[in-house]
């Protein structure tokens, strides 16, 4: 049986369960304090909810943002490892601006201008990043309180109402996140989405990940795999451009793996504009879940992610604005590059280039997208 077959299949419960960690006293695996999520935001409650399987793998999620908090994963020597960066209490993820482990709605990454046309009238969005809309605005879903409700023991279903107009987008939107752990050390992330207007949808998640467990130093020694030809090359404002450039003879060329830091300071144009890999590649999986669409793997602890996803493209992005103004999970200071994105998505400004695959949702459709995070080691 081989990884994916088995990764489909894995969906058996665990040996230990699902709980809101409000409920429990006892610190979770990675160290936080369920009561340190306890709160509330617009009249609905936040809590932290921990998913477990046979192996001992935990995973910890907040219904804030819908945000992966800790990610437990064993190491080559069966330690167990904390995978991403963030924070220790739902006052930080509330007050301190972030993305970290976030479901992005309603479109993930940047919409030039803030505007786009949508069956010819103009649409206006909030402008969050210079004159873009990034990741749904200023109070895109990141910021919201997301409904949760347990399926199974390793299952969080997560759904949020989005009304017509917030932060700009068209139409009544329910998106619901679901989180299924299996027996496989996989994240299997699913969403789906329907609108009563003609509008736009884009999801992903945002984990900066550091496969060294020491979220206090680069990642940039971590390995990465990127199944692409091209990638989308950006403006000053980090817009793609609409070309699809080869990646062969530049340091955007990751389809032999190679550490992270090898190419990253070459004096070229297009690191120079983002401080650093921030781009979106053009995978050659062309939708199929079963095909590797990017691997990271560190050589400190020899732990693998492989993502696989049905999404046309993947936006690498290598913590190049974290600048050690934010401290946390543990106290750990988190300075440029500490941790590393891998948004499977729609490619960034679709919905202003007519020619790249649709990103439009229409009352009577259905929006799907998947991602798989999955774990193993090296030795």
């Amino acid at each position: 049986m081989n990884r994916m077959t088995k990764i489909m299949a894995s969906v058996a419960v665990a040996a230990l369960g699902l709980s809101a960690c409000s409920s429990e006293p006892a610190l979770t695996l990675s160290g936080l304090d369920p009561q340190d999520f306890v709160g509330e935001k617009g009249g609905k409650a936040t809590a932290l909810y921990t998913l477990t399987n046979a192996n001992g793998m935990e995973v910890c999620i907040t219904n804030f943002g819908g945000r992966l908090v800790s990610v437990m994963v064993p190491d080559r020597d069966g330690k167990m490892t904390d995978v991403i960066l963030g924070f220790d209490n739902i006052q930080d993820y509330m007050t301190l601006p972030s993305d970290f482990g976030a479901s992005i709605g309603r479109y993930a990454n940047r919409i030039a201008g803030g505007t786009f046309e949508l069956d010819g009238q103009t649409v206006v969005l909030n402008q969050n990043d210079g004159p873009n809309c990034l990741h749904g605005g200023a109070e895109g879903w990141q910021y919201q309180v997301y409904e949760a409700e347990l399926l199974d023991p390793q299952t969080l279903q997560l759904t949020i109402n989005d009304p017509d107009g917030h932060m700009g987008f068209p139409g009544n939107v329910t998106a619901v996140v679901t989180y299924k752990l299996t027996d496989d050390n996989a994240i299997d992330i699913t969403y789906s989405g329907t609108a009563d207007k003609p509008t736009v949808l884009s999801m992903t998640n945002h984990a900066y990940f550091n496969l060294s467990g020491n979220h206090g130093v680069e990642g940039t020694d971590m390995v990465l795999y990127v199944n692409a030809d091209t990638f989308t090359p950006a403006d000053a404002k980090l817009i793609p451009t609409g070309e699809m450039r080869p990646v062969e003879g530049t340091p955007f060329d990751f389809r032999t793996p190679k550490a992270i830091g090898q190419d990253i300071n070459q004096d070229d144009e297009q690191l120079l504009l983002g401080n650093g890999y921030d781009h979106n590649w053009v995978l050659k999986t062309k939708g199929d879940i079963t095909k590797v669409a990017a691997k990271l793997s560190s050589p400190v602890t020899g732990i693998t992610m492989e993502v696989y996803t049905n999404e046309p493209g993947v936006q690498v992005y290598t913590g190049n604005f974290l600048d050690g103004t934010v401290t946390g999970k543990k106290d750990i200071v988190y300075g440029q590059r500490t941790g590393i994105c891998l948004e499977t998505q729609k490619y960034p400004d679709t919905p202003n280039k007519a020619e790249w695959p649709s990103c439009v949702l229409r009352p009577g459709e259905t929006y799907t997208s998947r991602c798989i995070f999955a774990f193993g080691v090296r030795e």
